[in-house]
C-alpha cells in the first residue's frame, strides 16, 4: 500500500482507517518511493478504499510482558486468541524489534540444560543459551518432541511461536502435544498460514521479545519456533 502525506519512519506501525466501510487495517512502514510511504499490511485488507486515512502509530513497537501471559494463546499483536478475556496485568513494555546483545557480553555456554527427554539429554546434551534445530520429514514427530520439551524441560517459562501452521495443526499441538501441564507455564504465539506474510514475520519477533522480557527478570526461558522455515518463507 502507498500512502501520501504521512510523517512516518521505516519500521513504524500505522493504522489504515476506512470511515465509510468501518474497515481498520494495521500496517508497517517498509520503505519510501516518490514521496510516498510504502506500507505492508499486518492484517487482511478487505474493506479498504482509495480514500482510507492512514494514522501513524508509535514509533517504537512494543509488547507487554508479565505473568498474565502464562497459559495464554496470543496472535502476532499480543491479542488473545483463546477466548479467555483480556490479559491480566501488570505488563512491562518490551521492544518487539530489539537490538542483538553485544557478542562479548553473552554468557558462555557452560551449564547443561535438561530437556527432560532422556535420549536427548544422554546423547545430544544441550547447554543453557544454546540454539538447537530439529529437522525431520512431515509426520516425523517434531511437534510431539517440542511438546515433550515444553512439559518436562527445566525452564521457568516456555515461549512457543507457531508460524505458518494450518489451523487444525495449532489445535492439535495445544491439545495433544502441549496439554494443560505444558500450557500452564507457556506463552503461545500463533500466526497461521492464512495470515499475511508480515504478520507471520512479526509473530516470530513478538515471541522473541516476550522471551527476552522474561529473561530480563532473571527467569530461565526456553524459546521454541515451529517453524523457522515458514518464518524464512514469510
Amino acid at each position: 500500500i502507498r500512502a501520501t502525506g504521512l510523517d512516518a519512519r521505516i519500521g513504524q506501525e500505522c493504522e489504515i482507517v476506512d470511515r465509510a466501510s468501518g474497515g481498520r487495517v494495521k500496517a508497517q512502514v517498509v520503505g519510501f518511493q516518490d514521496g510516498a510511504a510504502i506500507l505492508t499490511p499486518l492484517t487482511r485488507l478487505e474493506g479498504l478504499s482509495i480514500d482510507a486515512e492512514v494514522l501513524a502509530g508509535s514509533r517504537r513497537s512494543e509488547i507487554g510482558v508479565g505473568d498474565g501471559l502464562l497459559g495464554r494463546v496470543l496472535d502476532a499483536h499480543g491479542e488473545p486468541l483463546d477466548g479467555l478475556g483480556p490479559i491480566a496485568g501488570p505488563l512491562r513494555p518490551q521492544a518487539v524489534y530489539g537490538e542483538a546483545p553485544n557478542p562479548l557480553a553473552r554468557s558462555p555456554i557452560d551449564s547443561v540444560f535438561a530437556t527432560g527427554v532422556r535420549s536427548v539429554d544422554t546423547m545430544l546434551t544441550t547447554g543453557e543459551g544454546q540454539r538447537v534445530g530439529v529437522f525431520a520429514m512431515a509426520g516425523g514427530g517434531k511437534s510431539t518432541l517440542l511438546g515433550m520439551f515444553a512439559r518436562h524441560a527445566q525452564a521457568d517459562v516456555n515461549v512457543i511461536a507457531l508460524i505458518g501452521e494450518r489451523g487444525r495443526e495449532v489445535r492439535e499441538f495445544l491439545d495433544d502435544c502441549l496439554g494443560p501441564e505444558g500450557l500452564a507455564r507457556s506463552v503461545v504465539i500463533v500466526s497461521t498460514s492464512d495470515r499475511p506474510a508480515m504478520e507471520r514475520v512479526r509473530a516470530a519477533h513478538v515471541a522473541t521479545a516476550i522471551a527476552e522480557g522474561f529473561r530480563a527478570r532473571g527467569l530461565k526461558v526456553m524459546l521454541q519456533m515451529d517453524s523457522v522455515t515458514r518464518f524464512a518463507r514469510a
